[in-house]
C-alpha cells in the first residue's frame, strides 16, 4: 500500500505535520487514502519528495518549488543533474570556507599574515550576489531578478572593484568598531556600505535594517560574519539602526 505518514516521516526525516503541510497545499498529496482515513504514499510520490527537499536544501521557497515540478517540461532526470551540480558547487564554496577559517585561524595565532583581501577571500563574486539576493528576497522578488540582472551586466573587472570595495567597508568597521556603533568613523562606514548597496539594489531605510537582521538572523550570514568576528554581525545591526534613526526625518 505504501508508506504511511509517521513511516514516511521517519523515512525521509522530516516531520508529520511538514507532511500534512505539503498536503494542504497540494505540493506533495498522498498517492492513496485508506478506508481507515490513512494517508499511503507510493514510490512515485517518494521521488516527489526527494526532489522537494533537494530544492529546499538549494533554499528555494515551496512556492518556487511548486512552479518547477508543475511545469509541463519539468524532466526528473535533468533535475538530479541539476541538483548534482548545484551540490558540486556548494561542496567548492564550503571548502573554500573552510579554508578561510583555517589561514584565519592561523593569522590569529600568529603563524601566517593575511592581507585584507584574504581575509575575506571565501566571499566570491557568487557568495556576494548570493547573500545579497538572500536579504531581497525578504522584499520583492522582482527585486532579486533587477538585481541580478544588474550584477551579469557589470564587467569581470567592475565586479573585481565592487567586492574590494564590499571587503574594505567590513574590514574598516572591523577596524573601528571599538569605537561604537554612535561615533562619526562607524556612521561613516555604515553611509559606505549603504552606497555600497547600489551596485546591486537601491534600499529603503527600512530595507537596510532589514539587511543587517539577516547578518543575525540568516544561517548563511551569520555563519561567515561569525567566522570573520562574532560580534561584528550584531555590531553592524546597532551601527544600521543608528544610522537609520539619524537619517529617518
Amino acid at each position: 500500500m505504501g508508506y504511511t505518514v509517521k513511516q514516511l516521516s521517519r523515512l525521509a526525516g522530516v516531520s508529520v505535520r511538514t507532511l500534512h503541510y505539503y498536503d494542504e497545499i497540494s505540493i506533495l498529496k498522498p498517492t492513496s487514502l485508506g478506508s481507515n482515513g490513512y494517508r499511503y504514499y507510493g514510490e512515485e510520490a517518494l521521488i516527489k519528495l526527494q526532489q522537494i527537499l533537494f530544492y529546499r536544501e538549494l533554499e528555494l521557497s515551496l512556492d518556487g518549488i511548486r512552479r518547477i515540478m508543475d511545469n509541463p517540461s519539468f524532466d526528473l532526470t535533468s533535475a538530479l543533474e541539476s541538483h548534482k551540480e548545484a551540490l558540486k558547487e556548494r561542496i567548492v564554496r564550503m571548502e573554500r570556507l573552510i579554508r578561510t577559517v583555517d589561514n584565519t585561524l592561523s593569522h590569529l595565532k600568529g603563524q601566517k599574515d593575511m592581507t585584507d583581501k584574504q581575509l575575506f577571500s571565501a566571499f566570491t563574486d557568487d557568495e556576494q550576489e548570493k547573500y545579497a539576493l538572500e536579504a531581497e528576497k525578504m522584499y520583492d522578488p522582482e527585486i532579486v531578478r533587477a538585481s541580478n540582472r544588474i550584477w551579469k551586466s557589470y564587467s569581470a573587472e567592475k565586479k573585481t572593484q565592487i567586492l574590494e570595495e564590499g571587503n574594505k567597508v567590513y574590514t574598516d568597521i572591523l577596524a573601528k568598531m571599538h569605537l561604537g556603533a554612535e561615533s562619526d568613523e562607524v556612521q561613516a562606514c555604515v553611509e559606505r556600505w549603504r552606497r555600497h548597496m547600489d551596485y546591486f539594489w537601491t534600499p529603503s531605510l527600512k530595507q537596510l535594517v532589514g539587511l543587517a537582521e539577516g547578518y543575525n538572523n540568516h544561517p548563511g550570514f551569520k555563519a561567515n560574519f561569525d567566522k570573520i568576528d562574532p560580534r561584528l554581525a550584531g555590531f553592524m545591526l546597532q551601527a544600521v539602526n543608528v544610522y537609520v534613526e539619524k537619517n529617518d526625518k
